[in-house]
């Protein structure tokens, strides 16, 4: 039996760094996979000049869909938020519209950011509050994946995160005992790489900085938090 999986997202690249095993996994299995990106992450730069917002966003819509296409993932949508502002949206009405998506795409599972939204990120916290208070609200039958760093993460690369600037605060906390850790290799971790390299923009300068096979082990796994739907935690 096939299933869908929804993953409600921040930026263009959440959902390669953090899910593309998780997506290309439920490929695998047949399953129907569908995307939803808050912003078009026009304010992801470090050179603003070069890149204004309208440009950046452009240029991120399309590193975006060649990311997708990479993972197989044709079903995609924005919500219409601006880079930066999500923490500031309304969060019943923003909550809403990913119900909304939820109530059209009737998935078996979603995934999105925990708490502390893996970077700190406010844009990741209030997507990650969102897609929970959605699901809560009108799916709670639905199992829910909230992507944490993979164990060992902030200890093992902790030179070369504080080096990029990887957390927006303190670094998440260690999470001991995911309930799913998935660790990437072979053509999997090599589609997931390709995907990631699909968004220049975002990774050209990780990738010049450490060398590929560097980066390759930095994003070779990949974990969530498993909260089970409400009649499964009834049992």
């Amino acid at each position: 039996m096939t299933g869908t999986l929804l993953g409600v997202w921040a930026h263009p690249d959440d959902e390669t760094f953090l899910s593309s095993g998780l997506i290309l996994a439920a490929h695998e299995r047949g399953d129907r996979v569908v995307l939803v990106t808050a912003t078009r992450g026009e304010r992801g730069t470090d050179d603003p000049g070069t890149w204004p917002p309208e440009r950046l966003g452009r240029l991120r819509e399309r590193e975006l869909e060649s990311a997708l296409a990479v993972l197989g993932v044709d079903e995609h949508r924005f919500l219409g938020h601006g880079d930066g502002t999500c923490h500031e949206a309304a969060e019943p009405l923003a909550a809403r519209a990913v119900a909304t998506v939820i109530e059209d795409v009737r998935p078996d599972t979603i995934v999105t950011f925990g708490p502390d939204g893996v970077t700190g990120h406010a844009d990741h916290r209030a997507v990650g509050r969102w897609a929970t208070r959605a699901r809560n609200t009108v799916a709670p039958e639905v199992e829910l994946l909230r992507a944490v760093l993979a164990p060992g993460f902030t200890r093992r690369f902790a030179a070369v995160n504080a080096r990029f600037g990887v957390f927006m605060d303190d670094p998440a906390e260690e999470v001991v005992d995911p309930g799913l850790h998935l660790r990437l290799e072979g053509a999997r971790l090599d589609r997931k790489i390709e995907a990631m390299l699909a968004q220049d923009s975002q990774t050209r300068r990780l990738v010049e900085g450490v060398g590929l096979a560097a980066f390759r082990s930095w994003w070779a796994e990949e974990a969530f938090l498993v909260d089970r739907p409400a009649a499964a935690r009834a049992a």
